[in-house]
């Protein structure tokens, strides 16, 4: 009887002991919710969000240093101002999902302000799509310059290109200004975007948004790139032909190196962009369709991650493949030695060695 009274007090001591394990549990997890708004799985993808931009931020603020330091900022514009965007997308990112991380009150119409400005993301959109449309005049520029030499020097003048740059910001910003100004509203004190009264409207805006934003520029990028390589290409067959016996293989070379970096940066543009921005497109069009869809929980923060992973690793695409660049990175690396180059041993160079013994060694010999 003792023996069945004590092994009863300890399996109730456990089943006790594991109810309350189990409803402290609950109780952090609800606490979470309740703090945070909605789930506790979607507070956790929106801190990834959060630290996402904060990446972004600091890579593209480190090229950006870099490009002013190797004195590369005058010559390559586009690519100081893709930076710039993307620092801006990064960091804005960051802030807007961080505030995200509070479930804040809205009423009022401080509350539909505050929705507009900040909730609905719309100062981060400025700064990711005007990267967009800053990397299809990228994109171009390049076109131009391999493709139409003759033309580039007529066509890209110092003036076109800061207006290219600007347009870029003033197309995000006036796009997604009214586009949020028109589809924020605050219901049962949350901010939702995307609301129209009309369907029509609602379907227009998304479709127009995903062609703009991606299929056009996607359509930039293979049409350009693939033209820039087989125009690689036949150079590289001419070089080769009318080259002579001795010099060939260097101009075979440095050919073939051209058109292995064409051919990478193609790859690397073209496939990172399809792939990271690719979910975001197909959500926002399933999105049209299911209205259980919505962009407030963690199927979409996670896939804004995805997006996001192009802004950060972008910059590193298009900056590292300047050697000014890259060498002012690798300083900034604390452990990098500079490696000393050997010094070629010649009999002078033996003779001074040997001359250099120590008196001991003189004396002894």
């Amino acid at each position: 009887m003792t023996n069945e009274s004590s092994a009863t007090s300890h399996l109730s001591v456990a089943m006790a002991t594991q109810e309350s394990d189990k409803t402290e549990t609950t109780g952090v997890t609800s606490m979470i919710s309740s703090a945070f708004g909605g789930y506790a799985s979607d507070f956790y993808m929106r801190l990834a969000v959060v630290v996402m931009g904060v990446v972004g931020t600091a890579g593209n603020g480190l090229v950006l240093y870099a490009l002013f330091a190797s004195k590369q900022h005058k010559k390559h514009m586009l690519i100081v101002n893709q930076n710039i965007l993307d620092l801006f997308g990064s960091f804005f990112l960051s802030v807007t999902f961080g505030v995200h991380l509070f479930n804040i009150p809205l009423s009022g119409e401080l509350g539909h302000w505050l929705c507009a400005a900040l909730l609905s993301d719309l100062i981060m959109w400025w700064g990711t799509n005007g990267s967009m449309i800053n990397l299809a005049f990228v994109t171009i520029d390049r076109y131009l310059m391999i493709v139409h030499p003759a033309k580039s020097k007529r066509w890209l003048r110092p003036w076109v290109i800061y207006s290219a740059c600007a347009l870029s910001w003033f197309v995000a910003i006036l796009w997604n200004t009214v586009l949020v100004f028109s589809s924020a509203k605050v219901i049962d004190g949350i901010c939702r975007i995307f609301v129209f009264d009309d369907d029509v409207a609602r379907i227009a805006s998304q479709i127009s948004y995903i062609v703009v934003f991606y299929f056009i520029i996607l359509a930039i990028f293979i049409f350009c790139y693939w033209r820039i390589l087989l125009v690689v290409r036949r150079q590289a067959r001419v070089m080769a032909s009318h080259s002579a016996a001795g010099p060939s293989n260097a101009s075979q070379v440095q050919s073939h190196r051209i058109q292995s970096n064409v051919i990478k940066t193609m790859i690397l543009v073209s496939a990172l962009y399809i792939i990271s921005w690719m979910p975001l497109s197909t959500y926002s069009l399933l999105s049209l369709a299911l209205s259980w869809l919505s962009y407030s929980d963690s199927r979409y923060y996670a896939i804004l991650c995805m997006a996001f992973l192009y802004t950060t690793t972008n910059p590193f695409i298009y900056a590292t493949k300047f050697n000014p660049v890259k060498k002012i990175l690798l300083e900034m690396i604390p452990c990098k030695k500079t490696p000393v180059e050997p010094t070629a041993l010649t009999p002078s160079t033996i003779t001074r060695t040997t001359n250099r013994r120590p008196a001991q060694y003189k004396e002894r010999y």
